[in-house]
């Protein structure tokens, strides 16, 4: 059979084919939808035969499948963000060659990732074909590091500049001259090439691959990935604010303050991808005596394992801060509405992280700090603008994501 149904199918017959202690796992496994259960099974699950074992979540455990997920799409990301510094050092490498006075890069992937995250985990277990039993996330980081030079390429043009060449020893009079500047341009290779260059996939292998991508669009994506549309503009520095029409007075800081936004988050910047420490600036320094300022929180994710290159925060990030600073934290699902206006009435804020919507075009972390008139107050760390806005709260709870990891995608605090 063709289309995922057939891919799904395809991978039963070939474990009863090729192995009787996949009996009993195909057994448990037809508990879960056929659509995505039989697929890639080492990858999601974390391997089949060992299933339940010491250690090992049981097949239907949707968080640990929730999980798993989570972690192969940030470290796929990841290798993309290597992919671009990997790029970066061949344009300086030519540009050396060139003679040129200076050159400009411009990348059109700074603040969102261009990949299908899935054609990638779906080429990587087609092509390993009998070898099933190798899939890992750790040799699949392998295998795509060591193309990473195939991932992206660049145009270069050139042009010549008039710039300011002022001489020191006359400081009122306005001097140029003229540069030649190279001006590259990256370009993303796509998944097919991918296929052609790294995996060398042959024909039957590639629809295999495009069958399985079809079944991983149902897991991956879903607000994981956390950018701000941030080309380096930042907004006028906002002072001390704190909202005051809660229970609890909420201190607000705000990931694009001039203060902020250019300051490092690991190899990226907070105005960019910093919500998730913005976020739990906001939530610390409301809820404790330390008042924690996005650079320091920042500082603090990439030191404990909170942030991934060019992904934003590993959803682990906000409980991990909240009990670093002493602070109660649970998680929360979209079906338990009343749990979450129950703690903002309480005075304990919720941090959710939210998918496209109201709030952002990809993903974004925003804290819930309480309710007024049946309305969701909001502290939205990238908007002051929404964060005087009262919202309903079914919108909330549509839009927030449903794959988040590490308990989310709420999580109540204080």
């Amino acid at each position: 059979m063709g289309g995922p149904y057939g891919a799904a199918a395809g991978a039963a017959l070939y474990a009863v084919q090729h192995g009787k202690k996949f009996l009993a796992a195909i057994a448990v496994l037809l508990m879960l939808p056929v659509l995505f259960v039989l697929m890639l099974p080492s990858l999601i699950f974390g391997g089949l035969t060992s299933s339940g074992s010491a250690g090992q979540p049981i097949l239907n455990d949707n968080a640990a499948i929730v999980q798993n997920t989570n972690n192969i799409a940030f470290a796929v990301n990841q290798i993309l963000g290597e992919g671009i510094t990997d790029a970066e050092a061949r344009i300086a490498q030519d540009f050396a060659t060139t003679g040129g006075d200076n050159y400009e890069v411009v990348n059109p992937y700074a603040s969102d990732m261009s990949s299908n995250t899935n054609s990638f985990i779906a080429q990587y277990c087609a092509a390993k074909g009998e070898t099933w039993d190798t899939i890992s996330l750790a040799d699949m980081q392998a295998v795509l590091r060591q193309g990473k030079s195939s991932l992206y390429s660049y145009t270069r043009t050139s042009e010549t500049r008039t710039v300011e060449a002022d001489d020191p020893n006359t400081p009122d009079v306005v001097e140029t001259k003229e540069e030649l500047w190279y001006i590259y341009t990256l370009q993303y290779n796509g998944e097919a090439y991918f296929a052609d260059a790294v995996f060398h996939l042959t024909e039957a292998q590639k629809g295999l691959a495009d069958d399985y991508a079809q079944n991983l669009s149902l897991f991956l994506g879903d607000g994981m990935f956390q950018y701000t549309e941030y080309s380096g503009a930042t907004i006028p520095s906002l002072g001390n604010v704190r909202f005051t029409d809660g229970v609890t007075d909420v201190v607000y800081f705000n990931q694009l303050d001039q203060q902020y936004a250019n300051k490092p988050y690991g190899t990226d910047n907070i105005g960019g991808y910093g919500c998730g420490p913005t976020s739990m600036s906001i939530v610390v320094s409301s809820l404790t005596d330390d008042i924690v300022d996005p650079v320091e929180m920042a500082e603090w994710a990439y030191k404990n394992g909170g942030w991934c290159s060019k992904s934003g925060s590993y959803h682990s990030l906000i409980p991990n801060a909240a009990k670093a600073w002493g602070l109660p934290v649970e998680g929360c699902t979209a079906s338990e509405p009343q749990r979450i206006l129950d703690a903002l009435g309480s005075g304990k804020l919720v941090v959710a992280i939210m998918t496209k919507g109201h709030f952002t075009s990809g993903g974004h972390f925003i804290v819930l700090r309480g309710v007024k008139g049946g309305q969701i107050l909001v502290a939205d760390p990238a908007s002051y603008k929404r964060s005087e806005k009262s919202w309903d709260l079914s919108i909330i709870l549509n839009e927030a994501s449903k794959r988040a990891g590490a308990g989310g995608p709420f999580w109540i605090i204080g």
